[in-house]
């Protein structure tokens, strides 16, 4: 008869089932609630994961009563003498009074104006603010303000929960906005998405290099660049923007 041999002592890890050198010298829970030992876990990919899905939580969460919004984009280093702070103003002021709620990025310039406007308004003005290196906080005319670590979660934010874009003239960030609003609208991600670009002498340079540039190389439709509305009308911005969303 053959003699059984000793079966080896084994560790459960979840679904895992360890034995030998493989076993742990502690338990899950034990590391969990020692205080003691580095910190590097806080860095790691899997924790960032974690960190990624409670802003979108937090994001959704914060906005899902919003209701109809319009976002709208420009220069942080656009001064309050500027004529583009006063039409900021005037456009989140009209499109408070026909029930829309004004989103920007939270920051100075165009954003403040846009908020400034929806504020004094009596309606929503939101901001989404984003952690950069030199920080430029929220503005003074936020009323649901929601900062951000991470670029795309907050992109996500824009176009989740409005209904068009309004783009003043801004730099890198205002254009990488638009073009994800582009793209999105061009694939067929977002349907009815209007987009205006307000202030026809800043844009007009990007709209004659679209057609004669990229159209005309067959890089993009003709029908492509009409999802552009160029204005220097307020009152033609809010109409755009209203008439496409009904």
């Amino acid at each position: 008869m053959t003699q059984q041999q000793p079966s080896e002592p084994s560790h459960h890890k979840g679904p895992v089932q360890l034995r030998r050198s493989s076993i742990p010298e502690s338990t899950t829970d034990q590391r969990l609630l020692d205080s003691r030992g580095p910190a590097d876990w806080v860095h790691t990919d899997p924790w960032r994961v974690l960190r990624i899905q409670a802003e979108f939580i937090e994001g959704f969460g914060a906005l899902a009563e919003l209701g109809p919004a319009i976002s709208v984009f420009g220069s942080a280093r656009t001064q309050p003498d500027d004529p583009m702070y006063a039409a900021a103003t005037a456009m989140a002021t009209k499109l408070c009074e026909v029930g829309y709620a004004v989103i920007t990025g939270g920051g100075p310039g165009a954003m403040e104006a846009a908020n400034r406007g929806a504020s004094e308004c009596g309606g929503v003005s939101v901001g989404l603010g984003i952690e950069l290196p030199h920080e430029q906080g929220m503005n003074d005319w936020v009323d649901l303000g929601i900062n951000f670590r991470y670029f795309f979660v907050r992109k996500t934010m824009f176009v989740k929960y409005s209904q068009g874009f309004v783009v003043l003239p801004g730099g890198f960030g205002t254009m990488d906005e638009l073009f994800e609003a582009l793209t999105l609208a061009q694939t067929g991600k977002v349907t009815s998405f209007p987009i205006v670009l307000f202030g026809s002498e800043y844009w007009g340079g990007l709209i004659d290099w679209l057609r004669q540039t990229m159209a005309a190389d067959g890089k993009i439709g003709p029908d492509d660049i009409d999802m552009l509305h160029v204005t220097d009308d307020v009152d033609d911005a809010v109409a755009h923007v209203v008439a496409m969303d009904v």
